[in-house]
């Protein structure tokens, strides 16, 4: 089973859970940017945990299925079509041999993700197919996709798959949003409601002045244009920290809100580094990153602190949501 990637798109790349252990010899864990709409994906196909996929930014990717394949596609919704005709998201969909999948620019969110049955079967490095393009590791060679690159899949068996499939009733797309998209809660401010980012305490909030906790949890930030997998740097009120938010470095995790030295909050995603030298003066939670990875420049966010025990239930929460999808097949 094979695809042929006619065209790219911008940034489109091989991802899955993550590359996790190998943080003290410097690896970054990288994985899916969206984990929820990833693991939906793969729930939709059949795929067990971990299967890889592909990940689109912005604009999607034109390719060839050399083999008949099940696939479905979540994330930030956009025009696709399968041979001319709308292929819908939150669906597994049936590609004959040779058919092509046209996938658009996103009309809301930033990424979009691609499973197949099978899971691209490109070779794992260190335990994990996921990209990282900065050691130029897993995925396809480390790169992006480029045109003409040929993906393989892994084993599946896609009739038997799809015969359960239309038996039950599931190749219908779920208009449902909380399943689509997991829980995420608002704030609402002035006249827009604003996505809320829960966090739990970061390890050197002592570092932060009373008033620098209270803005932090009273104003709205702005992702700049200085955003990508790596972290999201935001813009709003100065973190006012008591002596400075410079540190011995430390390790750091996806979610962590480091304040840089001009007082603005660094989040950290998928592709963050392993340790850094700033004050963290929070951690997102994960059910609340999948929401901050959707989120374009320009867009703003607010924040609020959570304990660790309604952090544990959020997370609950969506991997009760993923399960439910992923039973109606077992």
């Amino acid at each position: 089973m094979s695809i042929t990637v006619l065209e790219p798109g911008p940034l489109t790349t091989v991802q899955d859970a993550g590359r996790i252990g190998y943080a003290a010899q410097g690896y970054r864990s990288c994985g899916a940017a969206d984990s929820y709409a990833y693991r939906l994906g793969n729930a939709l196909v059949g795929n067990p945990a971990g299967a890889a996929v592909l990940e689109c930014t912005l604009r999607g990717v034109t390719l060839r299925f050399e083999t008949d394949t099940v696939f479905a596609l979540t994330g930030a919704e956009g025009p696709a079509a399968l041979d001319g005709a709308p292929a819908a998201y939150y669906a597994p969909l049936l590609a004959k041999a040779g058919s092509v999948l046209r996938m658009g620019t996103a009309a809301s969110g930033l990424r979009s993700y691609l499973a197949v049955g099978g899971g691209i079967a490109t070779p794992p490095v260190l335990g994990s197919r996921s990209t990282d393009l900065k050691c130029r590791i897993g995925g396809l060679a480390g790169r992006k996709l480029a045109k003409n690159d040929f993906l393989p899949t892994g084993p599946c068996d896609t009739r038997e798959l799809w015969e359960k499939i239309t038996a039950r009733s599931l190749n219908r797309p779920i208009h449902d949003a909380l399943v689509c998209h997991g829980t995420h809660p608002v704030r609402a401010e002035g006249a827009k409601n604003l996505p809320l980012l829960r966090a739990v305490a970061g390890p050197q909030q002592a570092a932060f002045t009373d008033k620098a906790l209270h803005d932090f949890t009273h104003s709205s930030y702005t992702l700049t244009p200085d955003c990508d997998r790596m972290a999201c740097r935001l813009a709003g009120p100065i973190i006012e920290t008591v002596r400075g938010s410079d540190i011995l470095s430390d390790g750091i995790a996806a979610g962590s809100v480091q304040v840089s030295t001009n007082g603005q909050p660094i989040v950290m995603l998928a592709d963050h580094q392993t340790t850094g030298g700033y004050a963290k003066i929070a951690t997102v939670i994960s059910a609340d990153l999948p929401m901050l990875a959707q989120l374009r420049p320009g867009q703003s966010v607010c924040f609020t602190f959570v304990t660790p025990q309604q952090a544990v239930q959020a997370a609950r929460r969506q991997a009760e949501l993923l399960q439910a999808v992923a039973a109606r097949l077992d």
